[in-house]
C-alpha cells in the first residue's frame, strides 16, 4: 500500500488565509467590500454566492481582520445574542435559518445587540435575503435593508485558481497542463471544481497513480 492510500482517510486543510484568497473579476467586487469593513453601511453586509464561492474564506479573512466571531446559521438556535453584543459577528449560511421559530428569533436579537453595542455585523447566504424565506417579519426588513454583494460565477482565472488551490488544500502537486485541460472540461461552476478535485483525488488513490490528464480524462469520460 503506498502513502497516498494509506493517507486516504486524513481529512485534508483548507487554506483560508487572505494570501490564499485569489481575486478576478468575479469577486474583486466582494473582497473589497471585506477589506473595506469599517465603511459598510448601517455597519452591516449581506456577502452572496454559490456553494464553494469562496463566502467562508471571506468570512475568515474579515473575522481576522475585525477580530469577530464566526458563528454557524446551523447551530444559531443554541446560541445566547447578550454574549456577542458589542462584538463583531459573521453569520454563516443565514439562509438556512428560515422557517426555524428559534432561529429567526435568536439571528434578530443578535442583528439588534451586535449593531446597537457598536460592532460590525458580516451575514453569508447562498441567496439574497428576500429569497429566503423568512417568517419574522422584523428580521426580514432588517435583511432586505442591508447592504448586499455578490460573488459571480467563477470565470476561466477564477476557476483555474480555484483548481490549483483545491488541489494544493489535498496536498496533491498538480502541472499547468492539467488544469488547463480541465478548465477547458468542467462546468464553470464553484461546486464542479470542487467535486472533479474529490473524484480525481479519490481515483488516484483507488488506482494507485498519480493526478494526470490520463487520469482526468479517464475520469472525466466515466
Amino acid at each position: 500500500m503506498t502513502a497516498r492510500q494509506l493517507a486516504f482517510d486524513l481529512p485534508h486543510r483548507e487554506a483560508r488565509g487572505r494570501g490564499d484568497f485569489f481575486v478576478s473579476d468575479s469577486n474583486a467586487a466582494a473582497l473589497a467590500a471585506i477589506e473595506g469593513w469599517r465603511d459598510w453601511p448601517g455597519a452591516k453586509l449581506v456577502l452572496v454566492g454559490p456553494p464553494g464561492a469562496g463566502k467562508s474564506h471571506l468570512a475568515q479573512v474579515w473575522a481576522d481582520l475585525a477580530d469577530a466571531a464566526i458563528l454557524d446559521a446551523a447551530s444559531l438556535a443554541a446560541t445566547d445574542p447578550p454574549a456577542q453584543a458589542g462584538r463583531s459577528v459573521a453569520l454563516e449560511d443565514a439562509h438556512r435559518i428560515a422557517g426555524d421559530p428559534g432561529a429567526e428569533e435568536t439571528a434578530f436579537h443578535l442583528h439588534n445587540l451586535v449593531l446597537a453595542e457598536g460592532g460590525h455585523l458580516l451575514v453569508t447566504a447562498t441567496l439574497p435575503p428576500s429569497r429566503w424565506g423568512l417568517a419574522l417579519p422584523d428580521l426580514q426588513s432588517r435583511m432586505e435593508g442591508t447592504t448586499m454583494v455578490a460573488i459571480d460565477p467563477p470565470d476561466e482565472a477564477l476557476l483555474a485558481a480555484m483548481l490549483v488551490k483545491l488541489f494544493a488544500d489535498r496536498q496533491i502537486e498538480v502541472t499547468p497542463h492539467l488544469i488547463a485541460y480541465l478548465v477547458a472540461r468542467i462546468d464553470r461552476s464553484f461546486t464542479a471544481a470542487g467535486e472533479t478535485v474529490a473524484r480525481l483525488d479519490a481515483a488516484g488513490l483507488e488506482r494507485g497513480r498519480k493526478v494526470s490528464v490520463d487520469l482526468a480524462r479517464d475520469v472525466l469520460r466515466a
